[in-house]
Order: C-alpha cells, then sequence, then structure tokens
C-alpha cells in the first residue's frame, strides 16, 4: 500500500470517528464528484485526484470545536468564521501525505464569481476538482438532514444549483450536475 492510501485511509478514519455525518456526506460528494469528472472526460490522474479531494474536503473539520459543527441554531459571525478556516485546515493536514489534493482542498468554498474562501479566487483561477466539489458538495448538503435543519428535495435543490451558476458555480458543472441521471 502506497503513503497515499495509507495518509487518505487515516484520515478518513479519523474524520469518520470526530462526525458521522460528515462521512457520509463525504462519501456522497465524492460519488457526485466523480460521475461529474467522467462527464468532463477528466485523465486518470485527475480522477484519482478528485477521488482522494472529494473523500478528504472537510477532514480540516476537525479542528472546529463540535459545540459549532454540531449547533442546532445559527451561528454567530465568530462561529461562521471559525468554519471558514476548514479549508485552510484541511490544505495543512493533508499538506505531508496527500499533496495533490492540498489546493482542491482548499478551494472548495471558493465561488466563480471571486466572493467565496478562503483566498477570493474567481473562475479558471480555482482547480477544476474544487469547482466540482463545490457543486457536489453544495448539492449534497441541500439534500441531507443537518442537526439545524431537514434536507430540501432533490428537485428543488438542482434548481437552486442552475440558479447560482457563474456565481457562486461553475456554469459547466453546474449543466453537468443537471443532466446526470441519477435521480
Amino acid at each position: 500500500m502506497d503513503i497515499e492510501k495509507i495518509g487518505t485511509s487515516l484520515l478518513v478514519l479519523a474524520l469518520s470517528f470526530k462526525n458521522k455525518e460528515t462521512g457520509e456526506h463525504s462519501k456522497s460528494v465524492q460519488r457526485y464528484s466523480l460521475m461529474i469528472a467522467k462527464e468532463l472526460n477528466l485523465s486518470k490522474e485527475e480522477m484519482e485526484i478528485i477521488e482522494c479531494a472529494s473523500i478528504l474536503h472537510d477532514i480540516g473539520k476537525i479542528g472546529i470545536p463540535d459545540s459549532i459543527l454540531e449547533k442546532s441554531s445559527s451561528l454567530s459571525d465568530e462561529e461562521y468564521d471559525k468554519i471558514k478556516e476548514h479549508p485552510i485546515y484541511g490544505e495543512e493536514m493533508s499538506e505531508p501525505f496527500l499533496p495533490k489534493i492540498r489546493k482542491i482542498i482548499r478551494q472548495h468554498h471558493e465561488r466563480f464569481d471571486g466572493k467565496g474562501y478562503p483566498d477570493g479566487l474567481k473562475g479558471k483561477e480555482i482547480e477544476i476538482g474544487a469547482r466540482i466539489l463545490a457543486v457536489a458538495d453544495s448539492f449534497d448538503a441541500m439534500v441531507s438532514d443537518r442537526p439545524y435543519r431537514k434536507g430540501i428535495d432533490r428537485n428543488i435543490a438542482m434548481e437552486e444549483i442552475v440558479r447560482n451558476s457563474s456565481t457562486q458555480f461553475d456554469p459547466e458543472v453546474a449543466s453537468i450536475l443537471q443532466n446526470l441521471n441519477f435521480f
């Protein structure tokens, strides 16, 4: 077993110990991400990188207090600022073992219009893997139950993705998700 597979296995295990819901969410994000990546005809290496990055995209949440992650009411500005640090923590955690995925993990909350975090990247400045994860992550977050709200209908979530293409999401990636037949 190579170091990347060992690193990935250990980080996935750590993530599932921290929060079972985050582990399940990551598996769904991985499934959606790989479906999108396949439609984009990405190379085998790019697919493997996305496969790894998607399952670990929220690994930085290990550094976020449970009181924030499990809060059933709205987050304060301070708590939201703390949540926004998880892509940076994830990049730092993945760097020693999985350097090829670190940028994707760091960038998965960037927005196509440049209003995301942590770096305010815009458009194609954002790695394709991160643009894929942004769509897959948001879609799954909307349709899944959370401590603070019930998940919404898949069709309504898809409408939200389409409505936010070109602002929050890469329009090509959003279109691919819309055209996938996984319902």
